[in-house]
């Protein structure tokens, strides 16, 4: 069976070290050492001046709408995963939709204007797959129209933009730490300001508004994390450059495999700064998608719908037809993409989208190198007889 993910963990001794000295301070939570050390040692590694370790990036989205006051309309995306969303409306904002560009998948920043009303506060901006968004375009709409900008960056971990970490742009940035992600410390995330004053009113929102043992300046949530997950965040960071190294081989390896497929990739921002956290893949109809789709699964292999529906469909929200993102979103998948995902297995799952589109005699470019062909025979016909020549 092969998944569309796999967490990345480190050996076991070096998560045992760390909660060893857990149990000697018997510290757990509440801002203890590990999770100081932990938002140090990011700072240093991103480049980056402020941020801060949080429970997860839902909650990251949370704040920074409350720490920036936010009401009324927020302009977003549609694709994107649901708690982009689901935030705004938490915090009794309306979401906005504009339609997204169809070759990077970001919000199309030249559709922004005309969604502006007098009620808009802000612009909440996913940087899709963690491919950067138009950073400029939106700067200036925002600077001429004096809004705020919230960028959800849950998978952007290792991307930078015009060099620098794409978490530096924004009034705030967010991102994820959870468990799927290509870094993660099981479940959490971060918040990114450039702004001190914001970053000191997220860190007391973070702890119910605690500025004192029994005063409180600000109105706050549970948002911390504890020692355990600070720990398994340090022992990634140790293996973060080989993770993306990986994950940037196994991308191209996809590329090289997948060039006679009659499908479409996501356009890159740039990328020699892309992180290649994710592998998606856009069918020219949604017939194709789900025909290749069962073509997989059928061989146990499995990708997942994302991002699938449309959020300008959800059931909470004013409904806003969105022909671009409606297409893409009803014919995209993502492949299987982490750390271990063998080339071997690699190959299968390319073999087996080629084969859906009757491409088998294209399966063996010249790019292939030294790749034995005939291994890769012998699983198709391995998995072949498994299922009982359902493949």
């Amino acid at each position: 069976m092969i998944p569309v993910t796999k967490p990345f963990l480190p050996a076991e001794k070096e998560f045992r070290a760390y909660v060893k000295t857990i149990w000697e301070r018997q510290w757990l939570t509440n801002n203890g050492p590990l999770v100081n050390t932990l938002e140090l040692k990011l700072k240093q590694y991103l480049g980056i001046s402020h941020m801060l370790f949080v429970s997860n990036g839902t909650t990251a989205l949370q704040l920074a709408i409350k720490a920036l006051n936010l009401s009324g309309e927020i302009i977003t995306t549609p694709f994107s995963f649901v708690a982009t969303t689901s935030s705004i409306v938490w915090q009794g904002c309306e979401p906005v939709f504009v339609d997204i560009d169809p070759e990077t998948l970001n919000i199309d920043a030249a559709k922004i204007e005309a969604a502006i009303t007098p009620l808009t506060s802000a612009i909440l901006a996913t940087h899709v797959f963690g491919n950067p968004c138009d950073i400029e375009a939106i700067q200036t709409i925002a600077d001429k129209y004096k809004l705020r900008v919230i960028y959800d960056a849950a998978h952007c971990f290792g991307t930078f933009y015009q060099n620098r970490s794409v978490f530096e742009y924004g009034d705030i940035s967010v991102t994820s730490f959870h468990s799927t992600k290509l870094y993660h410390t099981i479940e959490g995330g971060a918040v990114f300001t450039q702004d001190p004053d914001l970053l000191r009113t997220m860190a007391l929102m973070r702890n119910f508004g605690y500025s004192g043992v029994d005063t409180f300046s600000e109105q706050g949530i549970n948002a911390k994390n504890s020692e355990f997950h600070a720990a398994m965040g340090l022992c990634n960071l140790r293996h973060v450059d080989d993770i993306l190294k990986k994950r940037k081989y196994l991308y191209e390896q996809y590329m090289i495999r997948l060039g006679n497929l009659d499908v479409q990739f996501q356009k890159l921002e740039n990328d020699e700064n892309y992180n290649y956290a994710y592998f998606p893949v856009i069918f020219k109809t949604e017939a194709l998608m789900h025909q290749s789709k069962a073509k997989l699964e059928l061989a146990q292999i499995y990708c997942r719908r994302y991002f699938y529906p449309s959020l300008s469909s959800l059931p909470y929200v004013k409904h806003q037809p969105m022909p671009v993102c409606d297409s893409i979103a009803s014919r995209v998948i993502c492949l299987p993409l982490y750390h271990t995902l063998s080339l071997s297995d690699l190959d299968l799952i390319c073999r087996l989208l080629l084969r859906a589109q009757n491409f088998d005699n294209d399966f063996k470019p010249k790019h292939f190198g030294k790749l034995v062909t005939d291994k890769i025979e012998s699983e198709i016909n391995i998995t072949t007889a498994s299922l009982n020549g359902t493949v």
